[in-house]
C-alpha cells in the first residue's frame, strides 16, 4: 500500500511515525489541535495538513488515530462526526492506547457502514518510533490487518497479530502493566539497597547480570533514574492511565487482579505526589522521597 494516509494526532510519537511513513513513500495528510505539532512536519516532502480531521480523512485509504485514550477517539469518531463522514472501503487504524472493550465496540459500529477497523498500539517510546523499530500488536480481522501491514512495517520492527478487534489494545495495556510493575519493584529494591549502604549503580549492575533484569534495569535506571534526569519522554500520568485500563480489563475478565490493584494504587499516589507532567521514571524519586 503506497497511497494516501490521514494521520490524526501529531504529538511526540505521531511526528516520528509520520516521518517513517513519508520515508517509505506514503503521502500523509496530518491534523492536530496543536499548531506547533503541525508546523514541525510542514517542511517534510509528501506531507500536508488540514484544519480538521474530517478534511484529512477525505480520500484517504487509511485513517490513523494516534490519540491519548478512548474518550478522545470516541469524541472524534462519534461526536465530532468523523465516522459519519467516512466512506465504505476506508479503514480506521487506532494506534493510541485505547480501552480494548471500547475498541471492540467501535469496530462493530464501523463495520456496519462498511468501514474496517484495526487497533495497533505501539511499544518502544519515542526513540524506537524515530528509528522505526516499534513493537506493534494488532487486533482485527485478518484481511484488514494485511491491508495495513505495509504501513505498520514502515513504523515497526516486530508486528504481531494478537487477535480480533480490541485484542491489540488489551495486550498493550497488559504489557504496560507488566512494565510498570517491574519499574516499581526496581525503585523499591534500589531504595532499600541504598538505605543499607549499597551503591545503587552496583545493584543495578547485578540485576542486569541476573534474573532480575528487565526493561527498567536495562534501559531506564542509569540513563533516566540514577542520573536524576527523569526525562524518558513518557509521562507518569500516561503510565497510570494505561495501568488503569489494564486493571479494569483484568477485572472485567473476572481474573485475579490484586497485584494490579496494588500497583495502580502506588502509581496513583506517585502521580498525586509529583509535579504535573512528571516523567514516569520519576517514580524512583517518589519512592526515595518516602
Amino acid at each position: 500500500m503506497s497511497g494516501s494516509v490521514a494521520f490524526i494526532g501529531l504529538g511526540k510519537m505521531g511526528q516520528p511515525m509520520v516521518r517513517r511513513l513519508l520515508g517509505a513513500g506514503h503521502r500523509v495528510t496530518g491534523q492536530d489541535l496543536s499548531a506547533a505539532a503541525v508546523a514541525a512536519l510542514k517542511e517534510e516532502p509528501g506531507f500536508q495538513s488540514t484544519a480538521s480531521a474530517i478534511d484529512a480523512a477525505k480520500g484517504a485509504q487509511v485513517i490513523i488515530l494516534m490519540l491519548p485514550d478512548s474518550p478522545a477517539v470516541d469524541t472524534l469518531l462519534w461526536d465530532a462526526g468523523l465516522a459519519a463522514s467516512l466512506q465504505p472501503g476506508q479503514l480506521v487504524l487506532d494506534m493510541g492506547s485505547s480501552d480494548p472493550v471500547r475498541s471492540r465496540d467501535n469496530a462493530a459500529r464501523l463495520v456496519q457502514s462498511g468501514i474496517a477497523f484495526v487497533d495497533a498500539p505501539v511499544s518502544g517510546g519515542v526513540k524506537r518510533a524515530v528509528d522505526g523499530s516499534l513493537a506493534i500488536m494488532m487486533g482485527g480481522e485478518a484481511e484488514a490487518v494485511e491491508r495495513v501491514r505495509p504501513l505498520l512495517q514502515a513504523m515497526g520492527k516486530t508486528l504481531v497479530h494478537v487477535g480480533a478487534a480490541g485484542a491489540g489494545h488489551a495486550v498493550k495495556a497488559l504489557n504496560n502493566y507488566v512494565s510498570a510493575s517491574g519499574l516499581l519493584a526496581v525503585c523499591e529494591a534500589l531504595t532499600a539497597a541504598e538505605a543499607f549502604g549499597i551503591d545503587p549503580h552496583k545493584v543495578n549492575q547485578v540485576f542486569n547480570a541476573s534474573t532480575g533484569r528487565n526493561n527498567t534495569t536495562d534501559v531506564k535506571v542509569e540513563t533516566f533514574m540514577l542520573s536524576g534526569a527523569f526525562n524518558s519522554g513518557f509521562a507518569l500520568a500516561l503510565m497510570r492511565k494505561d495501568l488503569q485500563t489494564a486493571q479494569a480489563f483484568i477485572d472485567r475478565m473476572g481474573t485475579e487482579d490484586r497485584f494490579a490493584q496494588a500497583c495502580l494504587s502506588a502509581w496513583k499516589q506517585a502521580e498525586d505526589g509529583l509535579d504535573p507532567g512528571a516523567d514516569h521514571t520519576a517514580m524512583y524519586r517518589f519512592i526515595r522521597g518516602r
